[in-house]
């Protein structure tokens, strides 16, 4: 079983990302989920986007550390689409990670000046008709990351939302979110 550590989207800490949580935790992983946004939520993407800018990224980034700070090192990072800037971020850059799941979207790893660990294994899950994932750079991240590891994988699913997977918002798709749900469960077994 896996200590993980899951770092939610620009709506905040909602009852989807508690959901995907106890998911785990029904299947014996520990699973700390921090609030980057102190209380915050929000309704839309660009509403929890403008709080994290007003914040700073870099803020959020640091809160994110700090959420870690007190965990073991060999945690595996989950992040949904802003989440997965401080879920990459140390899953990249703090020494021992198990493992990466990437939610709605991937930065170049040169973001945080180093290349992506090459023995680190990463799940990266997107929507094919999400013009955010699809047309802003993070597929086009998640495929130079999974031609560069060892151990990483690139999943598309025919969904048209953004939060695809997320049962509390408009667009989810539960086909492709249970699909979804049964290859990080598999993963995470395996590592």
């Amino acid at each position: 079983m896996a200590d993980i550590l899951v770092f939610h989207h620009a709506l905040g800490l909602t009852s989807g990302i508690a959901e995907f949580a106890e998911t785990l935790q029904a299947n014996g992983h520990t699973v700390t989920t921090p609030d980057l946004f102190e209380g915050r939520t929000f309704a839309t993407i660009e509403e929890g986007v403008a709080y994290a800018r007003e914040t700073g990224f870099g803020e959020v980034l640091a809160r994110g550390e700090r959420a870690a700070s007190d965990l073991p090192e060999d945690l595996v990072y989950v992040g949904f689409s802003l989440g997965v800037l401080p879920a990459q971020k140390l899953a990249q850059t703090r020494p021992g990670a198990r493992g990466a799941v990437f939610f709605y979207s991937c930065v170049p790893p040169e973001e945080f000046g180093t290349p992506w660990p090459a023995d680190l294994p990463l799940q990266v899950h997107g929507a094919e008709e999400d013009p955010m994932f699809m047309e802003e750079g993070d597929v086009d991240a998640a495929r130079a990351i999974v031609a560069a590891a060892r151990d990483a994988q690139l999943f598309l699913y025919p969904a048209r939302a953004h939060y695809f997977a997320d049962p509390t918002q408009p667009g989810f798709d539960s086909a492709a979110a249970s699909e979804a749900m049964d290859r990080v469960l598999a993963f995470l077994e395996r590592i």
